[in-house]
């Protein structure tokens, strides 16, 4: 069975310029350094044996980078989109739930005197903005938009 040849590697002078401060810059995150140490050793034309060794890594995951640069180039380094849930809640749930919260308990009919999370959690539930919505995914919206609706004041 005959072996597949490694995809050879060409860089044009910006490609290596910018591969080259991926793959020693400090402030570069350390799975991009690793694609990109295994492009520019991939352009001196060594093998994916080769590299592996010197960067750390498996042979299979050399040919994956390496495959990857030569179909898309510089793209072709980033994380691919990835699955996964899809957002319970819309982007207008939560300004919504937050004006609720913003708004004083007996302005909205509510026998309160300020609010607390669980409140306007069930209170959004009661007016239909949101199916199901807990009191720890309201204090995390309300912490996100720097808001602290249980002051009595503002």
């Amino acid at each position: 069975m005959p072996v597949a040849t490694a995809c050879p590697i060409a860089l044009a002078a910006s490609e290596r310029y910018r591969l080259t401060k991926m793959a020693w810059g400090h402030k570069t995150e350390f799975r991009l350094r690793l694609r990109a140490q295994i492009v520019l050793h991939a352009a001196r034309g060594l093998a994916n044996a080769r590299i592996a060794e010197r960067v750390g890594v498996h042979v299979d995951t050399v040919r994956r980078w390496r495959g990857r640069f030569a179909e898309k180039r510089l793209p072709g380094l980033a994380d691919r989109k990835r699955t996964g849930r899809p957002p319970s809640f819309t982007a207008l749930r939560n300004p919504q739930v937050a004006a609720l919260a913003c708004q004083l308990p007996a302005e909205t009919g509510v026998p309160l005197s300020r609010w607390s999370c669980p409140e306007p959690a069930r209170e959004a539930v009661e007016r239909g903005v949101a199916p199901f919505l807990s009191a720890s995914t309201v204090r995390r919206w309300l912490t996100r938009d720097a808001l602290k609706p249980w002051p009595v004041r503002w």
